[in-house]
């Protein structure tokens, strides 16, 4: 799927950065160009300079293309703008607007544009609106400071402790259901392929619990 991240801050980079990852096509706007030395090194897509809501900039990023649109600009007004353009302009159905004044995100959902508002909540939540079909957070909490998320256990990590997917103050495996039982597990519990975990995550620390799914366990081989 191709995506349009409008805004280059510190969320539209990392948003970008996690899109193309998941294997996805990106295009990123912004009316900087020194905006886009934020974005991760290596990455391959598409740069827009311009204002977001620029009918002529969107269509350059590919939006009529596009199977989702992210607006996460510093601007209420220009995300909500950008948002209105995509789905009334360009029909788009997955549409998000960053906003940072809470009390207005109730009037743009009336709209039918889903709005998140707070700085640490951002990544996630906007990758569950525009990639719904990705590993999302089952839980978040207040402050989202910690989220619980599930996952199916890679075969990489048969016959390996559910302890070693730990990380001190940022990760602790919960439960483990294995043939539709969940347990809690203890030191000596070993992972088998096709077991799936409850993970509790600090909220900045999802993709790395990911990538080290993905990658096996650090040595390769199950202790």
């Amino acid at each position: 799927m191709h995506v349009v991240v409008v805004g280059c801050g510190r969320v539209g980079a990392g948003l970008a950065g996690a899109i193309e990852g998941l294997g996805h096509t990106v295009a990123v706007v912004d009316r900087r160009p020194t905006a886009f030395d934020r974005l991760p090194e290596g990455f391959s897509g598409s740069r827009v300079v311009g204002v977001g809501f620029d009918r002529d900039r969107l269509r350059a990023a590919g939006v009529e293309q596009a199977g989702a649109v992210a607006a996460v600009t510093s601007g209420d007004n220009s995300n909500i703008l950008i948002a209105r353009v995509a789905r009334e302009t360009f029909g788009i159905e997955r549409v998000v607007a960053r906003i940072y004044d809470p009390r207005r995100a109730a009037i743009y959902e009336r709209l039918g544009i889903p709005t998140i508002a707070t700085v640490q909540w951002t990544t996630e939540r906007v990758l569950q609106r525009v990639l719904p079909e990705r590993p999302t957070v089952e839980w978040i909490d207040p402050s989202a400071k910690v989220v619980l998320v599930e996952r199916d256990v890679p075969a990489a990590w048969a016959g390996t402790p559910a302890h070693r997917l730990d990380q001190p103050r940022t990760t602790r495996v919960v439960s483990v259901t294995r043939l539709g039982v969940a347990q809690v597990p203890d030191a000596d519990l070993l992972l088998q392929d096709g077991d799936t975990v409850h993970v509790a995550v600090a909220g900045s620390s999802v993709e790395d619990l990911d990538a080290r799914l993905a990658g096996g366990p650090a040595d390769g081989t199950a202790p």
